[in-house]
């Protein structure tokens, strides 16, 4: 186990600032409101203990802050590995290097030139003027200085401003006070990690090489974790790529001098800010300082991990495609927690209410608040770096036969296709890192216990021996369990109770025994789904084989054969494409280990021929003389995402337009409005009881559902360049269901018919649920009335001319169908 030891004897002050406990193999941040009894078993003691409140102790409190701001001992920040950072004039120095770069004068002379046509062509410069050359030069000057102008203004507006160490000292302090507040566990990582992480950072800074850190995002607290972590190891800060929108008065200038670099959330067709972000990545890459992105891009609101977004990554990915900077290092992180601060508020978003505009208003209330919460502990766990240069090499040699030939600066539509699949193969490694990293949380333990068992409660001795199965079988997976030093698992247990209070986690006294209930099952999800990644292919496994279980009858009769259940899990799969991030071994070798694995554990039973291949595959006997709990387990994890699914193509019956609608005469639906109609329909077949899980109707993964309709040419989305029209949709004609000729009702018969009824072959089945009757008479009639009123939104006078396809949108539509039917063939995946 290894230990780190700090010089304590030359800082007088330890005893009562806030500070990294290291102890065996983790280092914890300790608040000042967390007390630990004194240990006689030769571990070394925190270092710190109660930090002097201002009320209480004022000259104590204002001694602690001075020692921040004059930088006594570590507080310094002077050593730090990496390249030189806070020091007056960084930020000028900074811009200087961005607007001088050749890729932004380049492109200023292009738009320059841009320009003088369109003046040419207006007739603003005539070629026969005897002063045209002189005049064209002058004005050149005038556009190019104009443009530059601009891009000075948008580059200091954008860039970090590393200025003061005055400052980070005493925002360290402040920060630190208000993190371990509402985290009054502290922040723990791994000593093991945190070595090698530094002695990664030591190569690269004698090779002026970046760290990239590529986070999970699940909260604002990670680039705050992050920022701190670096901080007291004495690493130098990453320059955080961040939304603009938290760039508000007060709280904007504080986070860009500790970190943060502002970028919009869209680029629309602006060159010249396209270009001065990658100006300003190649800057930072170049000269080696570290810098960190968000690879799911916004916070996650279901808890699990969102697949990639490529906007960051391409711009790093062009700095080394171009030869424009020779290499960086790749630091997959994970940031857990216990509870989550922003849950509540995720839930609102989910459930259809819009998102407010952040505003300094919310922060401070919102931040008075969180400060007298207990919110438990944050877990953060650094993947082993790795070479971008070295990863980029390897993944070409795959790609091509000659990789040295390339010249992947020239834009061509092959280099196009092969920047795509490197962007891909690697945003999915990096989750795929940070899952093979990641602690499951004693309160993702207790969510995922609650949500995956029958009936209304548990009792405190059955909960107890569930969370001992699933640290097991997390264990079993490869995952890794929070560690807690020798604390009893009932301590542990009873504190993320504690954590995850009584708003989620209801308890019943008076019984024979404590029983415990999910209060609000919706958020308690949240946590359910950070541990879902570790059991994804027996969730799926499960959930195909429960097309005959459902069936019921003795073990013969619910028996599959593999040939059906791999239909079912490879249908499912690719169902669930964008929703999970699926291990890397291929389809037919994941599903023989799964399976194995399975019939180890005694869950199912595999009957095999001669030659030892699977031909149908049952439950064990042990498995249903235990009630089916761990089959159940497993099918619980996944049934909420297959409602989910179905509720989404249900919703698809809809869009078929109404009797009488003129042949060619098609029209396009509000995407956003579909959504939104698809939720409302999803709360109201919740409340009628034809829907199993509330979750079913989040947002997020019905927005999910529908990319992966529109990937499969389910439905057609396009996009005007005009910002004031949104994205429309329309059902592709092939999956077009009938209508009665006579009373118009929907037919549930055809293509989309018969996909929504494979879904539901998987869905859960409940006592007052079945599926068949009621789905095709009252739930389509909902179905129909509520797409009649889309239809009827349509065709208002307000959206007539958004409801109709112009020609250039049309035209784009067809190029669109005709690339996307390319590929699929091109990539031979499985598709629905």
């Amino acid at each position: 186990m290894n230990k780190i030891t700090m010089a304590q004897g030359d800082d007088p002050t330890r005893d009562s600032a806030p500070d990294l406990q290291i102890l065996g193999d983790q280092i914890t941040l300790q608040p000042r409101s967390y007390i630990e009894a004194r240990r006689h078993d030769g571990q070394e003691e925190p270092l710190m203990h109660n930090m002097a409140r201002f009320r209480s102790e004022p000259l104590q409190f204002l001694r602690e802050v001075s020692l921040y701001v004059s930088g006594t001992g570590w507080r310094a920040y002077d050593n730090v590995i990496g390249q030189p950072i806070f020091y007056s004039g960084f930020s000028e120095q900074m811009k200087n290097a961005v607007v001088s770069a050749p890729l932004l004068q380049n492109r200023i002379s292009q738009l320059a030139d841009r320009r003088l046509e369109i003046e040419e062509k207006e007739g603003w410069l005539r070629k026969d003027d005897k002063d045209y050359v002189t005049k064209k030069a002058q004005r050149r000057a005038v556009i190019e200085s104009g443009i530059q102008e601009v891009a000075e203004k948008m580059t200091n507006d954008m860039i970090c401003k590393f200025e003061s160490k005055t400052f980070i000292r005493g925002a360290y302090y402040l920060v630190t006070q208000l993190l371990t507040r509402a985290y009054h566990q502290g922040i723990h990582v791994s000593s093991e990690e945190v070595l090698r992480l530094r002695k990664v950072a030591e190569v690269a800074e004698k090779k002026k090489q970046s760290i990239i850190f590529l986070p999970s995002h699940r909260s604002h607290v990670d680039y705050v974790s992050m920022q701190l972590i670096c901080y007291r190891l004495g690493l130098a800060l990453p320059v955080v790529v961040a939304g603009d929108n938290l760039n508000f008065p007060i709280v904007g200038s504080f986070l860009q001098h500790a970190g943060a670099m502002w970028i919009r959330r869209s680029f629309g067709n602006d060159t010249l800010y396209t270009t001065l972000v990658q100006a300003y990545i190649d800057t930072l890459l170049q000269g080696g300082y570290n810098f960190e992105c968000f690879i799911e891009g916004g916070r996650s609101r279901t808890g699990k991990l969102l697949s990639p977004k490529f906007g960051i990554l391409s711009f790093i990915l062009d700095s080394l495609l171009s030869g424009r900077v020779e290499d960086a290092v790749i630091c997959p992180v994970s940031c857990q927690y216990d509870k989550v601060i922003e849950t509540e508020g995720y839930v609102t978003e989910l459930l259809g209410v819009p998102k407010k505009k952040e505003n300094l208003a919310d922060f401070l209330s919102g931040g008075s608040s969180v400060l007298s919460l207990r919110l438990g502990r944050v877990d953060v766990r650094f993947h082993e770096p790795w070479s971008l240069r070295k990863y980029i090499d390897e993944q070409l040699s795959k790609l091509t036969p000659s990789p040295a030939s390339l010249r992947l600066d020239i834009k061509t539509p092959e280099n196009a296709a092969i920047k795509q699949k490197l962007l891909r193969t690697m945003g999915y490694k990096v989750l795929s890192d940070i899952n093979n990293v990641s602690v499951v949380m004693p309160t993702a333990l207790i969510g995922t216990v609650l949500l995956t068992l029958r009936g209304r409660g548990v009792g405190k001795s059955e909960l107890m021996r569930r969370i001992e199965w699933l640290i097991d079988r997390v264990r079993a997976k490869g995952g890794r369990v929070a560690h807690f030093g020798n604390a009893p698992l009932s301590d542990v247990v009873e504190r993320g109770l504690d954590v995850l209070g009584k708003d989620l986690v209801g308890v019943v006294q008076g019984l024979a025994e404590p029983t415990y209930y999910a209060v609000d099952r919706f958020q308690l999800s949240f946590y359910r789904n950070m541990t879902i990644h570790l059991f994804i292919s027996e969730a799926l496994v499960s959930a195909s084989m429960y097309t005959r279980v459902k069936l019921g009858g003795g073990p013969a009769h619910q028996e599959i054969s593999y040939t059906a259940l791999r239909e079912q899990v490879l249908f499912l799969s690719s169902l669930f494409r964008g929703e999970f991030i699926f291990p890397g071994e291929g389809l037919a070798v994941n599903l023989e280990k799964t399976l194995v694995g399975l019939e180890d554990d005694r869950v199912l039973d595999l009957k095999r021929d001669e030659q030892g291949n699977i031909l149908s595959i049952g439950l064990a006997d042990e498995e249903r003389a235990a009630g089916r709990e761990n089959y159940d387990f497993y099918c619980f994890l996944i049934w909420p995402f297959i409602e989910s699914s179905w509720l989404a193509a249900v919703s698809l019956m809809g869009l078929t337009p109404p009797l009488g609608l003129k042949e060619g005469d098609s029209i396009w639906i509000d995407v956003a409005k579909a959504q939104n109609t698809t939720q409302l329909l999803g709360k109201t077949l919740y409340h009628q009881g034809d829907l199993s899980y509330f979750e079913a109707v989040n947002k997020e993964t019905l927005k999910n559902s529908y990319q992966r309709f529109e990937e499969e040419g389910i439905v057609y989305v396009v996009k005007s360049r005009d910002p004031k029209v949104p994205p429309r949709l329309r059902l592709a004609s092939e999956w077009m269901p009938s209508r009665d000729p006579t009373s118009g009702a929907l037919q549930p018969s055809g293509k989309l018919w018969n996909f929504i009824e494979r879904i539901a072959s998987s869905r859960r089945e409940g006592k007052n649920r079945r599926d068949g009757a009621t789905v095709s008479t009252r739930v389509l009639r909902l179905v129909d009335t509520v797409g009649a009123k889309l239809f009827e939104d349509a065709t208002s006078p307000a959206s007539k001319a958004e409801a109709k396809l112009n020609n250039e949108d049309a035209a784009k539509l067809k190029r669109a169908v005709k690339e996307e039917r390319r590929r699929r063939r091109l990539e031979g995946r499985a598709h629905l």
